[in-house]
């Protein structure tokens, strides 16, 4: 079975540099699947809960060497989420205290 992990990046947005308010409202995630196996469900939840909610995909799927944007806001004003993956296989990768007003892409990589 494969290891996968998870690679942050934040992307700098130079249109965007006049207000840290500006940046603080912007809870947009490009989620990047750099594994050889589809996502099926993806979930973001508050650091403050102890539930994964709902499947934030839905139906849809992020293939390997998709991606999609996902908006994170659930309309609280928390920037901080924990992630969850779970793949075809069965497989399942979480990662906790992700900054979404910080962070542009968040890459699942084997």
């Amino acid at each position: 079975m494969l290891k996968r992990f998870l690679l942050l990046s934040a992307i700098s947005v130079a249109a965007l540099a006049g207000t840290n308010s500006a940046l603080a409202a912007d809870r947009k995630v490009k989620v990047i699947n750099k594994t050889k196996t589809p996502i099926f469900a993806f979930y973001a939840s508050r650091t403050s809960t102890n539930d994964w909610e709902e499947d934030i995909l839905g139906n849809d799927v992020i293939m390997p060497g998709e991606s999609m944007v996902i908006d994170i806001d659930d309309g609280t004003g928390a920037c901080k989420f924990d992630f969850k993956g779970e793949f075809e296989d069965g497989e399942s990768v979480v990662k906790k205290n992700v900054d979404v007003c910080k962070v542009g892409e968040f890459s699942f990589v084997e």
